[in-house]
C-alpha cells in the first residue's frame, strides 16, 4: 500500500512540473469524451491502459468477474453494468466497444471447469447467471477456447441492449472482441467473417 500512496502523493508535483499534463488536466476536469468503452474483467493481471496505450480520459471502463454483462431484459433491475453501457451510448457516444477477454481467466476457468464454488456464493451465483454452461473445456491452463468463445457471447448480448442496438443501426458505434494473453502479451482480436481470433 505503502507504493501507492507515495505515488498518489506525487501525482500533484508531476501535474505541476509539466505544461502538458497541466493542460491535459485541465481539460479533463473540464469534462469527458472518450473514445471506447473497455469491457474486461476484473482480474489485476488486466490493465486496459497497458494494453491499449490509452491516456487519461481516452477509455471508459466496465470491469465485472469474467467480463460478463447481464442479457438484457425489458424488466430487469437496475445494474452497474447496464447503467455503464448506457451512459457510454447515450451520454457519452463512445464510437467503439471493446470486449477483452484474457488467458488464465479465474471466472470462466471455474466455470468451465465446473468448479465446485461454494465457499465463495455470489461469485458461484455471478457466474452461474452470467456464463453459459456450455464453455468449451480445452484443457489448456490458459481457457483460451473457452474464453473467447466466451467474448463471443458477450458481444451478441450487447446487440441485445437497445441503446448499442440504435447506435449500431445509425453506424455510429463498432463491436470489437479481444482476447489478451498474459503470459506473452498477445492481442486477438474476433474476426466476424471467419469467427477466428487473428492478431491486431
Amino acid at each position: 500500500m505503502e507504493t501507492f500512496i507515495q505515488h498518489a502523493r506525487g501525482l500533484t508535483a508531476r501535474i505541476a512540473d509539466r505544461q502538458d499534463e497541466r493542460e491535459t488536466y485541465s481539460r479533463l476536469a473540464a469534462g469527458q469524451s472518450p473514445l471506447a468503452l473497455f469491457i474486461t474483467c476484473s482480474d489485476s493481471r488486466v490493465v486496459p491502459s497497458l494494453i491499449t496505450g490509452a491516456r487519461p480520459g481516452e477509455l471508459f471502463e466496465l470491469r465485472t468477474a469474467g467480463n460478463a454483462v447481464p442479457v438484457y431484459q425489458e424488466d430487469m433491475p437496475a445494474c452497474a453494468e447496464a447503467a455503464t453501457l448506457e451512459y457510454a451510448m447515450r451520454v457519452l457516444g463512445v464510437a467503439d466497444i471493446i470486449v477483452c477477454g484474457h488467458s488464465h481467466c479465474g471466472a470462466v476457468g471455474a466455470r468451465a471447469r465446473g468448479e465446485d464454488l461454494t465457499g465463495a456464493p455470489a461469485v458461484r451465483d455471478w457466474l452461474t447467471q452470467q456464463l453459459s454452461d456450455a464453455l468449451p473445456q480445452d484443457g489448456e491452463p490458459s481457457v483460451a477456447a473457452a474464453v473467447q468463445q466466451h467474448v463471443r457471447e458477450q458481444l451478441d448480448r450487447l446487440r441485445g441492449y437497445p441503446c448499442v442496438q440504435e447506435r449500431l443501426t445509425k453506424g455510429e458505434v463498432t463491436l470489437h472482441g479481444w482476447f489478451y494473453e498474459v503470459h506473452t502479451g498477445l492481442v486477438v482480436a474476433h474476426h466476424p467473417a471467419s469467427d477466428l481470433f487473428l492478431p491486431l
